[in-house]
């Protein structure tokens, strides 16, 4: 049951990845530089977080360790996400939305696939195999056929 749940939750934030980007476009058009556009959606989405991560520990009554994990981590996450955030931006109005979720989602599953088969950050480590090559490589078709068609 928990599974569906999972799966489900995974489909409404792919469901919001496809809401941000025509709308996050929207603000870049309306305000005329790209990265601007990134900056105020990651200053509102940093005002939710910050609410959101203090009123959770206080209810849960888990502490923060901001000094657990490495300097590093807490750049490269959001800089991986601020590329991501701008580059959506600048490809939904060239692409269309469905063709830059369609790439954007075998860019995901093409790195998945690589970070699950290295074991990378700590993740188990998961076989490529050939069900999941063919699936990555029909998601790629995929992808082709949105755009090209």
């Amino acid at each position: 049951m928990m599974g569906l749940v999972w799966s489900l939750l995974g489909i409404l934030a792919g469901g919001f990845i496809a809401l941000q980007a025509p709308i996050n476009a929207g603000l870049s058009r309306d305000i005329g530089f790209p990265v601007a556009a990134a900056t105020a959606s990651f200053i509102a989405g940093t005002m939710v977080l910050i609410v959101l991560a203090f009123a959770m520990s206080r209810m849960q009554g888990i502490p923060i360790a901001w000094g657990g994990p490495p300097l590093w981590m807490f750049f490269a996450g959001g800089c991986l996400g601020a590329a991501y955030v701008v580059s959506i931006i600048i490809l939904t109005p060239k692409l269309g939305a469905a063709a830059t979720m369609a790439f954007v989602v075998a860019g995901q599953l093409l790195t998945g696939l690589t970070l699950d088969h290295m074991g990378a950050f700590g993740l188990a480590v998961r076989e490529i195999s050939i069900g999941r090559v063919a699936g990555a490589i029909l998601l790629f078709a995929g992808a082709l056929l949105i755009r090209l068609t």
